[in-house]
């Protein structure tokens, strides 16, 4: 069991809201808190609550331009202006009331997270409202308003950390965080995602090609699985590629991005894993932050649209894993009760689910661990 969890809890970060018809739901976080005090995770003795506070803008802006920051700002304060060009509007990131405050607090808490591991107050740190990974340098994408693991990273290294590996198990490309550091060998990106060639899938990144810049080569690694992958072909791929690569790198801190879009029911992409599949990675990652990097391990949420129906159990299960804990299979029943109301239809009562049968896209799945295995580790 780690000595000391930090359990980031931002109930103020509900206001990172698209709206009522946005996927990005603020339920979906909420949801994760109320369900592992329910399980009274947060009540352990070696687990702390974490508060939150908004990033300043010299903080936001180790990664992000002043520009965009500024435009964050006023687009968000209803001032006029071309804001497209800063890829906000209509479909994936309309504008929003406060939208500057909001992303900011979503940062300052994947920092408070990174600062809490760098400084020994704690082993392992969880933010739930983070993993905003698409957001570039200079504008919005992807639902993403600021890149927290990105600005999270940024804080590690000007704290002193000389390597930091980040490793990202969301269904889409961790394209922003790539793209921060595309060109800095002291951050290893690795991404785990679905990827089709024959059809376009957002964000369209994220090819084993994809290796870092001139001034970082092989700093990034992309593990791209086809569509109907399910838990045995993609734990496969993630045991053979991430551990051997991240423990090479040798890091002083590990930074996840733990999304769960990845599951078999999600409405906005194509895997097929289960909650099974959450745990495992989860104790993988454990193992790996304790052998790696002496146990600092920052963790972020993510993607997930099953936002009452997956996204608290996958996270719950994860922070269960960084505590140490064992939960009972069986949901609290309150919890249960409350999740259903806000969602208008039953939610499941464990946190187990039946495995599925093997994905048809398995053993394209297991070619492309192969290929990667050759490419890096001949």
């Amino acid at each position: 069991m780690s000595d000391r969890v930090g359990l980031v809890v931002c109930p103020q970060a509900r206001i990172y809201d698209h709206g009522p018809e946005h996927p990005l739901r603020p339920d979906r976080v909420l949801l994760t808190w109320e369900l592992i005090a329910a399980t009274g995770l947060d009540a352990l003795p070696n687990v702390e609550r974490l508060g939150c506070a908004p990033a300043d803008d010299d903080t936001l802006e180790l990664v992000h331009t002043a520009a965009f920051v500024d435009a964050t700002r006023r687009a968000g304060h209803g001032e006029d202006g071309n804001w497209g060009a800063f890829g906000y509007g209509p479909g994936d990131n309309p504008i929003f009331p406060d939208m500057h405050e909001a992303g900011a607090l979503v940062a300052g808490a994947s920092v408070h997270a990174a600062e809490a591991v760098w400084s020994g107050a704690c082993d392992h740190a969880f933010n739930a409202a983070g993993g905003l990974h698409h957001a570039m340098a200079e504008r919005a994408s992807g639902f993403c308003v600021y890149d927290d693991p990105a600005v999270a990273i940024a804080v590690l290294l000007a704290a002193g950390a000389q390597r930091v590996a980040y490793v990202d198990v969301d269904v889409h490309h961790g394209d922003g965080v790539q793209a921060i550091f595309w060109n800095d060998p002291r951050v290893l990106t690795i991404s785990i995602h679905e990827f089709a060639p024959w059809i376009w899938f957002f964000p369209g990144t994220g090819d084993r090609s994809e290796r870092g810049g001139p001034a970082a080569p092989g700093s990034a690694i992309n593990v791209p699985l086809p569509p109907a992958t399910g838990d045995a072909a993609w734990l496969e791929a993630f045991r053979a590629i991430v551990p051997p690569a991240v423990r090479a790198f040798a890091p002083d801190v590990l930074v996840s991005q733990l999304g769960c879009d990845t599951h078999h029911t999600d409405p906005l992409a194509h895997l097929e894993l289960t909650t099974a599949a959450y745990a495992a990675v989860a104790a993988e990652l454990h193992t790996l932050a304790h052998d790696a990097t002496g146990g600092r391990w920052v963790a972020t949420g993510g993607g997930g649209y099953q936002w009452a129906r997956v996204v608290p159990r996958a996270w719950t299960l994860a922070f269960a894993e960084m505590a140490g804990a064992e939960l009972v299979d069986a949901l609290p029943a309150p919890w249960v009760t409350e999740a259903g109301r806000r969602l208008g239809e039953p939610v499941p009562t464990t946190f187990s689910e039946p495995a599925l049968p093997p994905g048809y896209g398995d053993d394209e799945a297991r070619a492309v661990t192969a290929a990667l295995e050759r490419t890096l580790f001949a």
